[in-house]
């Protein structure tokens, strides 16, 4: 075959890092703080970047699928995490639709405010809830280049059916973007080669 098959998976160490499946998460600070962790991991296990998402059922408040940044062990720009969470999540379901008629409203947790990608992935996603925990600034400080976003994003994102809820945990999950700038990572964006720090 001429082109290669495309896989992406996630590292080895996320499912020990997880609860049982039945555990509920009864907030979106005990959800944040699943995701800081699971970012926190992905830095300290050189597994990839300093971001992760999850996608919950938020009828039963369980999780449904963890995501982490895989950019760097795939060669793939687009395996951000929240579109990781987002493409588990709809494997699980086994539908493109994470907001289509039968399955409940399912909600979003990202450990940082989506970048200009991750905002269309969670736009056409499905999900019916976003909880951001750091926000964009915090990681365009480091030199991380988030891309174009129309100012009211959240605005735009609620006409269509999808609240917003940011700076849950911010502290915590902007702790992890430093961790990773102070271990080295490499700060990467949509231009050839690591985005200058400012």
């Amino acid at each position: 075959m001429r082109f290669l098959h495309v896989q992406l998976q996630l590292p080895g160490w996320v499912e020990a890092a997880l609860p049982a499946p039945e555990h509920v998460f009864a907030s979106e600070e005990e959800r944040m703080g699943l995701v800081v962790e699971l970012a926190r991991e992905n830095v300290r296990k050189g597994t990839g970047g300093p971001f992760a998402a999850a996608v919950f059922d938020r009828r039963r408040g369980t999780l449904l699928a963890p995501g982490v940044n895989l950019v760097e062990p795939a060669n793939c720009s687009a395996a951000h995490a929240e579109v990781v969470a987002c493409m588990v999540a709809q494997q699980m379901v086994e539908s493109y639709d994470l907001g289509g008629e039968g399955p409940p409203g399912y909600e979003l947790v990202t450990s940082t405010e989506p970048c200009t990608m991750c905002l269309g992935a969670v736009l056409w996603s499905g999900v019916r809830r976003l909880v951001c925990g750091a926000r964009r600034e915090d990681a365009e400080a480091l030199g991380f280049d988030e891309g174009p976003r129309p100012q009211d994003w959240v605005e735009e994102l609620a006409r269509r059916g999808i609240a917003v809820r940011r700076e849950v945990l911010r502290e915590e999950a902007a702790e992890v973007l430093r961790e990773y700038a102070r271990a080295g990572g490499t700060i990467y964006g949509p231009r050839d080669g690591p985005v200058p720090r400012q």
